[in-house]
């Protein structure tokens, strides 16, 4: 790569999370027109974050090794930071007709390709025409089971997850008729049959628990306002107990810290106004670590490798981590999130985008709409913090903002929650 390659930053005065009593958090954007320039690092300050053998060989320093050699030609072959926008909208908008056979498996995921799809477009600030959006909410119905929440596809069971998914692509949607797909009293009557008496949520009726769909389940009551206060008595001492001696969260109490858990943790911490019960000190010094020193991107757990998906799922913790900080008057940067964004965003652009369309876990990978929707999502964390920071041509690279605790766009977050805030909470 280039030394000197110039990038722009436009700052704007305020992408603060902000206190709502409806909903807990609001992000709020005003930009202006400042620029000014910063420098990519350079192909010889990569090599010196190379991993350090110290003479002893394993499995995992072995996988590491191949694995930063593979980044390196990557950026060797120094490549402008070009987001190749059209081709992911392309590579999107052929796959809600048709995916191919290695998608077969996720037939009880169809929910959530439907977000995945949806939100990627919307991120590359692309919007479908109204008879689409019909169509899949109408498919969407069909996925609602008759007493509430929505399975993997039509006929299905119902299940947190797709749930999750559901009621996330709905709200891209954004239409009356998306929002009145959604079975409300139904919502919280499954959400209360899988809570357990500690708080925590199944993922469906006996189904396993795990800290994943605690998030799913606060989430979806949170944007639809079905939330209230005995639907999660305890959950927040719950999600307290996945807490890691490392400073992550893991899945259930007693598991090892993982960056999705330690998301889903954090953000449903958030939205249950109860983030205090959360070591901060740790998790930060765990969560800083999982940048990878030369790749750039983020690791999901000690001494894993990178992947592109984490990019949100680690970096997506960065913004609410600041707004925690902001609001006891503990804040290091009042411009920047606590993780190198330029470093972050050269992993996405250089090393995740398929020349064809799509993003990828990392170079020698295939590409895949789930590292696509996360892998934009992480960009747009990386580019808008406080003070907004885009490497790369910003006429070029811009993504649109999302909401960190939902991963909407702003705008869907928004219209979502002023549409249902204004309806009663089901009896």
């Amino acid at each position: 790569m280039t030394e000197g390659y110039y990038i722009k930053t436009t700052p704007h005065a305020a992408t603060y999370v902000k206190e709502n009593s409806n909903f807990n958090i609001m992000w709020n954007s005003e930009f202006n027109d400042v620029d000014e320039e910063i420098h990519v690092r350079s192909y010889a300050e990569l090599l010196e974050q190379r991993q350090d053998e110290e003479s002893i060989e394993t499995a995992s320093t072995v996988e590491q090794i191949s694995t930063e050699k593979n980044v390196l030609k990557i950026y060797e072959l120094n490549k402008e930071p070009i987001l190749i926008r059209q081709k992911h909208v392309a590579l999107l908008k052929k796959s809600l007709i048709h995916l191919s056979e290695p998608y077969e498996g996720l037939d009880c995921s169809r929910p959530w390709l439907c977000y995945w799809i949806l939100h990627s477009l919307h991120i590359l600030g692309e919007s479908l025409e109204n008879e689409e959006y019909s169509k899949i909410a109408g498919f969407l119905a069909k996925c609602q089971s008759e007493k509430g929440g929505f399975g993997g596809g039509p006929g299905q069971h119902p299940h947190l997850a797709p749930t999750y998914a559901a009621v996330n692509a709905l709200c891209i949607i954004g239409t009356t008729e998306a929002y009145a797909v959604i079975n409300r009293k139904g919502l919280y009557n499954f959400l209360l049959s899988l809570r357990g008496e500690d708080g925590a949520f199944g993922m469906h009726v006996d189904g396993e628990v795990d800290i994943r769909g605690v998030y799913c389940a606060v989430s979806v009551a949170r944007l639809t306002n079905i939330y209230t206060p005995v639907l999660f008595k305890g959950t927040d001492e719950w999600i307290a107990k996945c807490q890691t001696w490392e400073g992550g969260f893991g899945g259930c109490p007693g598991m090892e810290a993982h960056g999705g858990y330690a998301y889903c943790g954090l953000a449903a911490l958030v939205l249950l106004g109860r983030a205090n019960v959360c070591n901060m000190p740790s998790l930060l010094r765990w969560i800083v670590n999982r940048q990878m020193r030369l790749e750039g991107g983020f690791q999901g757990r000690t001494n894993k490798l990178v992947d592109g998906c984490y990019s949100f799922w680690q970096g997506g913790a960065f913004p609410l981590i600041h707004a925690i900080l902001s609001k006891e008057g503990k804040v290091f940067n009042s411009n920047y999130w606590l993780f190198n964004q330029e470093a972050l965003q050269e992993y996405i652009l250089i090393c995740c985008q398929h020349p064809s369309g799509g993003l990828v876990d990392k170079p020698g990978k295939n590409r895949d709409i789930y590292h696509t929707c996360y892998a934009l999502s992480g960009l747009s964390i990386a580019q808008n913090s406080p003070r907004r920071l885009i490497i790369g041509p910003p006429s070029l690279n811009t993504v649109e903002i999302i909401h960190p605790v939902y991963n909407l766009v702003l705008s869907a977050a928004a219209d979502a929650l002023k549409y249902f805030n204004e309806l009663p909470i089901p009896d």
